[in-house]
């Protein structure tokens, strides 16, 4: 592919790092104690929004993941 037909990207920072981030980076947790779901972003206290206990188990993903044994 020559240079004069390369289209640079409009947000550099994205491709230089290979994917598009997403705004909402939030992971679902599952409160121990009440079995409350709860989003949980980057900078947010770990504790349960509805009762305060703060052991939280990580919701297991939907995504199908599939292993090939050998």
């Amino acid at each position: 592919m020559s240079r004069e037909g390369f289209v640079a990207p409009q947000n550099l920072s994205s491709a230089a790092s290979g994917f598009t981030s997403n705004k909402n980076n939030t992971v679902k947790y599952i409160c121990t104690s009440c079995a409350t779901n709860v989003s949980l972003g980057r900078n947010d206290a770990i504790r349960c929004s509805s009762c305060g206990h703060r052991v939280l188990y990580k919701a297991r993903t939907r995504r199908m993941v599939q292993f090939e044994a050998r």
